[in-house]
């Protein structure tokens, strides 16, 4: 590895705080990536702009914004046009850089990865639909599936977006969108949707939410009272009516055999793939570390069988792309 300090680092770190590594003035050799980092709004606009550039190579930049200089209009030019021209941007939280595991699992997903190139756009997580200001209907879904096939793609060399129903944890090196309720996720991945190749749809999405919302809490005192059902927004078949070309992954959790549900689901949805497991079974369920699914095709179907999530996931991304790779 060699560095290459800018003017800045020169004049307020110093070459003495890179001990051990190779400073130069120039690569010794072409190399298969470049890492800009930190990269504050005039790096971003040099490089936006075709300068500082002179290789041909995976390219990573780690923006190091304020909060206010990160929402410039700018500055999001700047940061869509890199996008656009295939560098990987890897964005810590507001007013905040990424964290060094963040840009390092980025600089080793761009390196020739089967996925480079490829944008993925993956929901995790289970939404949440308030009944007052303090209770809410919900499932027990983790989200742990869900990251793990975001995990696995930026490891194959994708860019990967997480939105991130209700989850404890963020996947470093992904761009990460927080929602809670079934339209949040909605609007979330329709508006995301836009700008990715691939949707993993992992989020387990309620069916119903309340008809009518109570802005308080409603207490024990109170009379015997019921609660009315609304179904909730079919987010697949939204993405599908606005995206018809966009290749798409739905899971299908259910009691039993999953392969039913899985293949009336492929037709009903549209989607390309869906990936159904049998959640009653111990073990392979919300919040487990393992899973076994069936994932389902048009043409054929594919059993996996119990393993880790990690290795599920890499299953599904390895049919994903096969199925990809078909229909081009």
């Amino acid at each position: 590895m060699e560095a290459i300090l800018g003017q800045r680092a020169r004049r307020f770190v110093g070459p003495a705080a890179f001990r051990g590594v190779a400073l130069v003035d120039g690569p010794s050799e072409t190399p298969e990536a470049l890492l800009f980092a930190p990269a504050p709004a005039e790096s971003l606009a040099r490089l936006a702009r075709g300068m500082d550039t002179p290789y041909s190579a995976s390219a990573v930049v780690a923006p190091d914004l304020d909060a206010g200089t990160a929402g410039h209009p700018a500055v999001r030019e700047n940061l869509g046009l890199l996008r656009k021209d295939g560098y990987r941007i890897v964005e810590g939280r507001e007013g905040e850089m990424a964290s060094t595991a963040e840009i390092v699992a980025a600089l080793l997903g761009s390196l020739h990865g089967p996925m480079s190139g490829q944008r993925l756009l993956v929901s995790a997580g289970g939404t949440r639909e308030p009944i007052d200001s303090v209770r809410f209907i919900g499932n027990r879904s983790s989200g742990k599936m869900g990251l793990a096939v975001a995990r696995e793609a930026l490891r194959l060399g994708a860019e990967v977006t997480v939105v991130a129903a209700n989850v404890a944890t963020v996947e470093p090196g992904t761009r990460c969108h927080t929602v809670e309720t079934v339209e949040e996720l909605r609007e979330k991945v329709l508006d995301l949707a836009a700008d990715s190749d691939a949707l993993v749809m992992a989020a387990a999405v309620s069916d119903f939410t309340p008809a009518s919302r109570v802005s308080e809490k409603i207490r024990r005192s109170a009379a015997t009272t019921s609660l009315e059902l609304a179904p909730t927004a079919d987010i697949l078949e939204a993405v599908r009516e606005r995206y018809p070309d966009l290749f798409v992954v739905g899971f299908a959790a259910t009691h039993g055999d999953p392969v039913a549900d899985a293949r009336e689901k492929l037709a009903k949805k549209g989607a390309n793939l869906i990936v159904g497991n049998d959640i009653s079974r111990e073990g392979v369920g919300f919040g487990a570390a393992e899973n076994e699914v069936y994932v389902v095709g048009r043409e054929k179907e594919r059993f996996v069988p119990r393993a880790s999530k990690e290795q599920v996931a890499r299953f599904i991304l390895d049919s994903m792309m096969a199925e990809m790779d078909e229909e081009r």
